[in-house]
């Protein structure tokens, strides 16, 4: 590990095409990451060839984490694995962080991080990842993200 880094204990909620190697990238900079995906088996599979800690549920890979990153496929999967059964959300440590790579509506993630900013946790609600046509129109811009989170810092 980089020497100016401090190591960071990790959720990582799905491990598709960009977010196992998102993953892979943060384990090898020797963070502890804890993963997540639906499918067991490849969170299993990613555990033996890269380490962590393998969670069994979304919740178990974001209990007390410093921060949470999740790469799942649309609205709906990342309401499940942040809301539902066992959601990412109810492990969250006050003043953690939970940022979230996938195709999602802007109006997705205005209410996930209407639901951060209540259980006192940061979700920016819009990271540049972000690239879902539906809602492009609507995105309010990532300095302004940016500023919400960091008041004391200037607007670029």
């Amino acid at each position: 590990m980089d020497p100016k880094m401090t190591k960071k204990t990790i959720g990582f909620i799905g491990l598709g095409v960009m977010g196992a190697p998102m993953a892979q990238h943060l384990a090898a900079a020797g963070h502890d990451v804890r993963v997540y995906n639906r499918t067991t088996a490849k969170a299993e599979a990613f555990v033996s060839a890269h380490g962590g800690t393998l969670a069994l549920t979304p919740v178990a890979a974001a209990d007390n984490a410093d921060v949470v990153l999740s790469c799942v496929g649309n609205d709906d999967d990342l309401r499940a694995v942040t809301f539902g059964a066992g959601g990412a959300f109810g492990g969250m440590a006050k003043g953690a962080l939970f940022i979230d790579h996938s195709t999602v509506s802007a109006a997705v993630s205005r209410e996930l991080a209407a639901e951060a900013d209540a259980a006192g946790f940061a979700f920016p609600p819009l990271c540049p990842t972000f690239a879902s046509l539906d809602g492009l129109d609507q995105r309010i811009g990532f300095t302004e993200a940016f500023a919400t989170r960091r008041p004391d810092r200037p607007r670029l």
